[in-house]
């Protein structure tokens, strides 16, 4: 019986072994992954989305009745609204333009305050040009991340996502801020 119980205490004390080693090796993994994020080529900005419906941004399909009425941040359930909105660098929309942002977004929420959108992001900055495409689900007036599924020119094979907040409500323009997180994989550099 004795015999039995060292044989057993010997098995679980290998076990034991066997587990710790293999947590060591998944803690160097995850601390080398996020070593090898610290070398990659990022760049992080914000600009400002200008939103003005029958101007920039346009219903395309009314959704169903008895849901979410229209206004400033909800539209009814099934809404498919067209947008191309300019992107500036400030709040307000007489500074600079630098780009563009053109789309398309269907309210996915029966309350109407969240869209399944798509979005291409053109943009012409000081030292990066080209464009970003973006998918995911935006709420009108919670912060929504979106990534970053694809990308043009200077922006080829970048990843990351982009951040939508709700800055202003005043007025007829609903104004976004758009915040960039950009990160290029070791292969593809940008080019300027």
């Amino acid at each position: 019986m004795r015999r039995s119980n060292q044989h057993i205490m010997a098995s679980s004390q290998k076990y034991v072994l066997g587990v710790l080693v293999l947590a060591i090796i998944q803690w160097k993994a995850i601390a080398s992954s996020h070593e090898h994020l610290q070398h990659l080529k990022s760049l992080h900005f914000s600009l400002f989305q200008h939103e003005t419906i029958n101007k920039t941004a346009y219903i395309i399909v009314d959704g169903i009745k008895g849901g979410a009425a229209l206004s400033q941040t909800t539209t009814p359930f099934g809404t498919l609204v067209a947008f191309q909105d300019p992107l500036t660098v400030a709040a307000n929309r007489s500074s600079k333009l630098v780009g563009i942002s053109e789309g398309a977004a269907v309210t996915s929420s029966l309350d109407g305050l969240r869209s399944i959108s798509i979005a291409k992001l053109t943009l012409r900055l000081k030292h990066h040009k080209g464009s970003l495409s973006v998918v995911g689900v935006m709420d009108s007036i919670k912060s929504s991340n979106l990534p970053v599924v694809g990308g043009t020119e200077d922006f080829l094979f970048v990843q990351g996502h982009v951040t939508s907040s709700l800055v202003d409500l005043t007025g007829i323009t609903v104004v976004y801020k758009i915040q960039f997180h950009l990160y290029w994989p070791p292969y593809a550099t940008p080019s300027s």
